[in-house]
């Protein structure tokens, strides 16, 4: 937990299909400076899976609209009822968007976040014209297809077996370090679960939420990002044009070799980064 007389504490947020085991290399060694909390998003890890309810689709007592408000609320919430000091918000992949959106609701209580590999949503809608023209013509199909449950909860027990998370990570870790059975471990038990599909439905049906870009241009926090240099799916360009376009990001540090979750795949480069940007922010609490 660190020293439970520190000023402000720091908060770990997970990226899609992680939980709080994924802080496994970082989590200890940054409570040595400050109490340190990891949390698993509804519908991930350990926490509660209720059903999925799309934006169109009806109210239902036991059912939720997976998204960053959803997410961005609970992560507020935990910090009022259990962290109850200044934060430091640290996001892996979609977990970066969810920081961003609890950095809004949380005001003067959350001191900065720190983006590691941020989710670009390259499938939302307003990304559209990023994306090849052959995506506008076949977007209304991929649209109509993923709402179906039965085709989510497929595609989602497809890929939630043992061999395809291994191949998944040995693209999300290209140096391939720290790939080991405890990793694969600690992302399969929680898809054995009941619920599990759920979020995974939800969150494929996001195709109009918030992208990070346009939260961090209401932020008035600093903003630090970590990278992989060879993240397969969230190219460096991006997170380079948003530290020279973007006024409240203060830095950006890469991560030599590593791809999309450097803080599990190359720990060694990136705690001591996370342990500089902790005691900048005491020091600026301090003065």
């Amino acid at each position: 937990m660190g020293d439970p007389h520190a000023e402000e504490a720091v908060l770990l947020i997970h990226g899609f299909g992680a939980n709080t085991n994924h802080w496994r290399f970082n989590q200890p060694v940054l409570a040595e400076q400050a109490p340190t909390y990891a949390i698993d998003l509804l519908g991930f890890g350990a926490s509660d899976q209720p059903r999925a309810r799309l934006k169109d689709e009806p109210a239902a007592d036991d059912a939720v609209h997976y998204g960053f408000d959803l997410w961005g609320q609970q992560v507020a919430d935990f910090c009022d009822a259990v962290v109850q000091r200044p934060v430091l918000l640290v996001g892996n992949s979609i977990g970066g968007v969810v920081a961003l959106r609890a950095a809004q609701v949380l005001g003067k209580r959350c001191r900065g976040v720190v983006l590691i590999d941020c989710a670009q949503r390259l499938m939302d809608d307003k990304q559209l014209a990023t994306q090849p023209t052959w995506m506008t013509w076949i977007r209304p199909l991929l649209k109509a297809m993923v709402r179906q449950r039965w085709l989510s909860t497929a595609l989602f027990r497809n890929a939630a077996r043992p061999g395809v998370i291994r191949s998944v990570l040995k693209q999300a870790y290209p140096s391939g370090s720290n790939i080991d059975d405890a990793l694969v471990d600690l992302l399969f038990q929680p898809t054995r679960r009941e619920g599990a599909a759920e979020a995974f439905r939800g969150f494929i049906n996001l195709f109009d939420d918030y992208l990070a870009p346009q939260l961090m241009k209401e932020l008035s926090i600093p903003v630090d990002l970590i990278w992989g240099e060879q993240d397969p799916w969230e190219p460096i360009a991006e997170a380079k044009r948003w530290a020279q376009s973007i006024s409240c990001v203060r830095s950006l540090t890469v991560i030599a070799n590593a791809g999309h979750c450097p803080h599990d795949e190359a720990p060694d480069q990136v705690n001591p980064v996370l342990q500089r940007l902790v005691n900048s922010g005491s020091n600026q609490q301090a003065t």
